[in-house]
């Protein structure tokens, strides 16, 4: 591999072209904002979504998805809510057969669909893979260590992209759960807003550490019941990315929910944001897809219905304290 295309132009989206670019690979970047675009090509910075951080001489960035047409793998990285329209968007310039590394994490509101199977309706030709773990845009950014799950049902596909993107400071390990590897990712975010709600309601670090060991229960669940893997989500894709996300204020899921227990409404949490915080709108398709099949996830229903305004925080944390008595599991 010599060339990476990268969709989005988001924290991440800039983070993984600095990534790519650091291994030698030629990188073109595609993003909505004209403005990013211009910043990119003449300054080398993305004030809007990454700022702080001198970009690569070796990025290129571009509106038109037309010039990722070259590229011999392709980074989807734009917010999972919108990957179903930007990949309708770059199917006409898409590279045949080219593998494709979903970044983003969520569960699609609506269709209930993960992003492989977004993936599968939109670019049915290409090769799908899967990139998840513990990682701020940030850090990665600036090369600080990190290491992360790549998970392709083609395992030789996962360690040929591992080989193209890895460096001394970004370690992906290779998977062959796609499905494990995305349910960690769009659940996480969820239990982060959960996890911000503690904290802002200042219920201590013991009421934290319980929620983030019931939340992977609730993840473990999940996955399993999607046909995934136990054991990929007690790796970095989900126990990993768990403990990142809802342990540091870095996080913009846990920030909202930061916001929430300090008694701001949605709209005050998430207002002068220029990043999506996923979590907000994977909370209601995570809580419709466990009730489609039949997994119990009360800490993901209760941040769903807080963010619907169907109960406020304190009834809600109450309601979870109620719940019968019963073995860990």
């Amino acid at each position: 591999m010599r060339a990476a295309g990268i969709l989005g132009g988001g924290a991440w989206g800039t983070a993984l072209a600095q990534v790519c670019a650091r291994t030698g690979l030629s990188v073109t970047l595609w993003a909505r904002e004209a403005e990013v675009v211009a910043e990119i090509n003449a300054d080398h910075r993305n004030s809007l979504f990454l700022p702080g951080v001198t970009l690569d001489l070796g990025i290129s960035a571009t509106e038109d998805p037309a010039d990722l047409a070259w590229a011999d793998v392709i980074l989807a990285v734009t917010p999972a809510q919108h990957l179903r329209a930007t990949l309708a968007q770059f199917a006409p310039h898409a590279p045949a057969g080219a593998p494709v590394v979903l970044c983003a994490k969520g569960v699609e509101a609506g269709s209930l669909r993960l992003m492989t199977q977004v993936l599968a309706e939109t670019l049915p030709a290409a090769q799908p893979a899967v990139l998840s773990g513990p990682s701020f845009a940030g850090e990665v950014a600036r090369g600080l260590p990190t290491a992360v799950t790549l998970a392709a049902d083609d395992t030789r596909l996962a360690e040929t992209i591992a080989q193209a993107i890895a460096s001394p400071t970004f370690r992906p390990y290779v998977s062959g759960d796609m499905i494990g590897a995305e349910a960690g990712g769009a659940v996480k975010n969820v239990l982060a807003i959960a996890c911000g709600i503690v904290e802002g309601r200042g219920l201590g670090r013991s009421a934290h550490a319980a929620l983030i060991t019931r939340g992977f229960a609730e993840l473990t669940r999940l996955a399993v019941a999607l046909g995934g893997q136990a054991e990929t989500v007690a790796g970095l894709c989900g126990l990993g990315d768990l403990v990142l996300t809802c342990s540091s204020h870095q996080s913009r899921n846990m920030s909202v929910g930061l916001a929430l227990g300090r008694g701001e409404s949605l709209d005050e949490a998430l207002a002068g944001r220029s990043s999506v915080a996923e979590g907000v709108a994977s909370a209601p398709a995570v809580r419709a897809l466990a009730g489609r099949l039949g997994v119990e996830t009360p800490i993901c229903d209760a941040v769903s219905a807080i963010l619907a305004g169907e109960t406020a925080v304190d009834p809600a944390i109450a309601a979870l304290l109620a719940r019968p008595l019963r073995a860990e599991g």
